[in-house]
């Protein structure tokens, strides 16, 4: 294994962006980071095509050699399984990293965003996690901080009435674009650099999850040990919306949220807030989007929200809470372990 003595880890997880990712890693690699040593892991969860093989060919004709550890899975294990498949290896090393950086395939450094976040945690060892700037090239700057959600924001988001958001302005999950540096709820996993032992301490990512909510999870396990998570917007990255995951202001491109949206979902609040406290947030969330729907509906107006949401949160989140196995994850219906769940 490449850079044992290396103070950071990069870990970029593939899934049908192999053009995007190459890009990604190159950005790291162009940048000399000051006095910190960095190492990149490029994860390819089982692409479909011809991903892999492009990414061989990118490591032999730009030579990453030793600085660039491709991970050829043949599964796609979703994001934070992914990731744990490179934090497991690197537990394994007598000297692990400082940090690990978590960047998306479609996103690059536009700046030496990991010497200024870095920089930022030594200075702050209470920090188990700090992130970046996310910068789109076709509108600017876009949210990469949040509060964690719970049953107010849960009521706004299926209301969507502009009145009362405001209202709940305090409650609602994503902070503004233009946040100064400040201590956060979480942090977008686009662009987040982790303290290895923190993560350590606390299981690294949770292996039910398929994909969403994971570095949400995550975080909230690194709060609740008494750690804090940052917003350090100096560090920047360009992020290219939705190219990795379909998603774009919080709902897929094909308009519907795929089956494992609402499974996340639903797991998220059985292990943050219980079983008990995840059924109370999933009614509000239900209830807000059925006052939706009746008022949009008696004013002639489309009912905003996901394409089927009534007929998927029902499937997905509301039958296994209140009358299945509430940890019962995607892809195959296999049982989930209760792993991480709050009493």
């Amino acid at each position: 294994m490449p850079h044992p003595q290396a103070s950071i880890a990069v870990i970029v997880v593939n899934y049908g962006t192999a053009d995007l990712a190459v890009a990604a890693v190159e950005s790291v690699l162009s940048r000399t980071h000051d006095r910190h040593s960095v190492e990149v892991h490029l994860v390819d969860n089982a692409s479909p095509g011809g991903d892999a093989e492009t990414l061989k060919l990118a490591a032999a004709q730009r030579e990453w050699g030793d600085r660039v550890v491709l991970w050829l899975e043949d599964e796609n294990r979703g994001f934070g399984r992914g990731n744990n498949v490179v934090l497991e290896a690197l537990n394994q090393r007598a000297t692990p990293p400082d940090y690990i950086f978590l960047l998306n395939p479609d996103a690059s450094l536009e700046n030496d965003c990991l010497t200024i976040l870095a920089l930022f945690m030594d200075e702050n060892p209470q920090v188990a996690a700090a992130g970046a700037q996310i910068v789109r090239p076709d509108v600017g700057a876009v949210t990469a901080a949040f509060r964690f959600p719970g049953m107010a924001s849960e009521f706004c988001e299926g209301l969507s009435i502009g009145g009362v958001s405001r209202l709940f302005a305090s409650r609602q999950v994503a902070l503004p674009a233009d946040l100064p540096r400040q201590k956060i709820g979480w942090a977008s996993g686009a662009a987040v650099m982790i303290r290895f032992k923190a993560a350590r301490e606390v299981g690294f990512f949770d292996p039910d999850f398929f994909l969403y909510y994971e570095e949400t999870e995550l975080m909230w396990r690194l709060h609740k040990a008494g750690s804090e998570i940052w917003f350090v917007p100096e560090a920047r990255i360009s992020h290219v919306a939705g190219a990795a995951t379909g998603m774009q202001g919080g709902t897929h491109r094909s308009k519907e949220q795929p089956s494992y949206w609402y499974d996340s979902w639903r797991l998220y609040y059985v292990k943050t807030l219980g079983l008990s406290g995840a059924r109370r947030v999933a009614l509000a969330r239900f209830l807000g989007f059925v006052v939706n729907a009746g008022v949009r509906t008696l004013m002639g107006r489309q009912v905003r929200g996901p394409l089927n949401f009534r007929r998927d949160f029902s499937r997905f989140v509301l039958r296994p809470l209140f009358l299945g196995n509430p940890t019962e994850a995607h892809p195959s219906g296999r049982k989930a372990k209760m792993t991480n769940v709050a009493s």
